[in-house]
């Protein structure tokens, strides 16, 4: 069924596509029946929950951040099957993202690739936006267990990589209340700069001045750093030593890469389409080499989550064997459908 469903959203702007595939969705889901509904087909059967730095995920099938930036889906994706949806990239002030187009589909490579720039509604709209979900819509949905929510925080394109922490702090201080985790993305390829906070002394910075601030709350949330799927090795050995010096509570593995290596779209339309951060099954093997070097290298002491070139229950068993705890997907979801989560959750962590 979503192949004939598919085919019709392929024929639109990939943008346009994904606004009206939300649209429908809220007026599927704008009843209580319905709703219940869509959890009675969607929700998965073979249920395996699992608990990661204190979060108790009820399966672990996850929506990456990007699908969802403003936080104002989150009914609809609860009736989806989602052991958790990561709201974001957010952003202390509102951005409208680079021009369009910026979003591209590489049918033959079950890829995408966006340049978006972290267009979101600002920080303090999708804290007002999630207190609202937490205290009016969230108590009367019926799940058995809430839906866990990240927070996908970065920086605005105008502020420096000096002033970056101050970003990250001020996202951080406004979502605590809402949000169940953090992911903290320095790894984004579609904001000139950001990937240079990946270096020591910048994120060292920022991961240190979250973690002191998490401390000092009386609910301190896990804090996860997000990855570039481009790190040299030495780099990643960099990174796993400050994430174990500083006690962050995992990894997210990982953004999405700049590299066109042995794309099945002819280089000339993929050229056409312009910079961007490539995701999809092209990043599938690099992932899973990602994940399972850092599980060996650090014993298996930092929870990993697996982002990158998961479509199948298949997929998803690779990256647990690989070392993952928990996979969340994105392209995955536009090429699979609604079913997703459903038809992953036959794997399960090793």
């Amino acid at each position: 069924m979503y192949k004939v469903i598919r085919k019709i959203l392929f024929l639109l702007p990939p943008e346009e596509a994904h606004y009206v595939s939300l649209f429908l969705l809220q007026l599927i889901c704008s009843t209580p029946f319905t709703r219940k509904l869509l959890r009675n087909f969607f929700e998965p059967v073979k249920v395996s929950p699992i608990t990661i730095a204190g979060i108790h995920f009820r399966n672990p099938v996850g929506l990456a951040a990007g699908f969802d930036k403003n936080a104002l889906h989150l009914r609809e994706l609860s009736c989806l099957g989602f052991g958790h949806v990561e709201i974001g990239t957010v952003t202390p002030q509102p951005q409208r993202g680079n021009e369009r187009p910026r979003l591209f589909r590489l049918p033959a490579d079950n890829a995408l690739i966006n340049r978006m720039g972290f267009n979101n509604d600002g920080v303090v709209t999708i804290a007002k936006r999630l207190k609202y979900w937490r205290e009016e819509v969230q108590p009367y949905v019926d799940l058995e267990k809430p839906l866990i929510i990240g927070g996908n925080i970065g920086k605005n394109k105008s502020t420096s990589n000096e002033e970056a922490w101050r970003d990250y702090e001020f996202c951080f201080e406004r979502l605590h209340p809402w949000v169940d985790y953090f992911v903290v993305n320095v790894s984004s390829p579609n904001t000139p700069g950001l990937r240079a906070l990946q270096d020591r002394s910048f994120l060292e910075k920022i991961l240190t001045g979250l973690q002191k601030k998490n401390q000092e709350m009386k609910n301190p949330k896990p804090i996860f750093l997000k990855i570039a799927p481009d790190l040299e090795w030495i780099q990643v050995d960099e990174v796993i030593e400050l994430v174990l010096a500083i006690g962050l509570d995992g990894l997210v593995v990982s953004n999405t890469t700049i590299r066109r290596d042995a794309l099945l779209t002819p280089p000339n339309t993929v050229s056409r389409m312009g910079a961007g951060g490539l995701s999809g099954a092209p990043l599938k093997e690099r992932n899973t080499s990602l994940l399972a070097y850092i599980h060996k290298k650090t014993n298996g002491k930092i929870p990993l989550i697996a982002s990158g070139g998961i479509f199948t229950a298949t997929d998803a068993t690779e990256k647990f064997k690989a070392g993952a705890s928990l996979v969340q997907v994105w392209t995955g979801f536009v090429y699979e459908g609604p079913a997703i989560a459903k038809n992953i959750s036959a794997a399960s962590p090793v």
